[in-house]
């Protein structure tokens, strides 16, 4: 196994992982390392968009088809008039 050393780490960060990992019942280097686990799995998952996520949650019931872009447009409040 590896092993690395991560030097000039804030006092504050490891109060935090030393309680996070008690929280989960685990020694903080198990903690580190299931986080480090963790973040490296995450970037190899291809990133999808929030809207594309969103459509797929809702497509076959009544969100299919084209959403108009509304990137650069002001925001403006709902009309809920007939």
């Amino acid at each position: 196994m590896a092993q690395i050393v991560v030097r000039n780490l804030d006092e504050d960060v490891k109060r935090r992982l030393r309680e996070r990992a008690e929280r989960r019942g685990k020694s903080m280097e198990a903690e580190v390392r299931d986080i480090l686990s963790n973040a490296v799995a995450e970037g190899e998952q291809p990133t999808v968009g929030l809207g594309t996520r969103i459509a797929a949650l809702f497509a076959g019931i009544g969100l299919d088809g084209e959403l108009k872009e509304m990137r650069g447009e002001e925001p403006r409040p709902a009309s809920f008039d007939s």
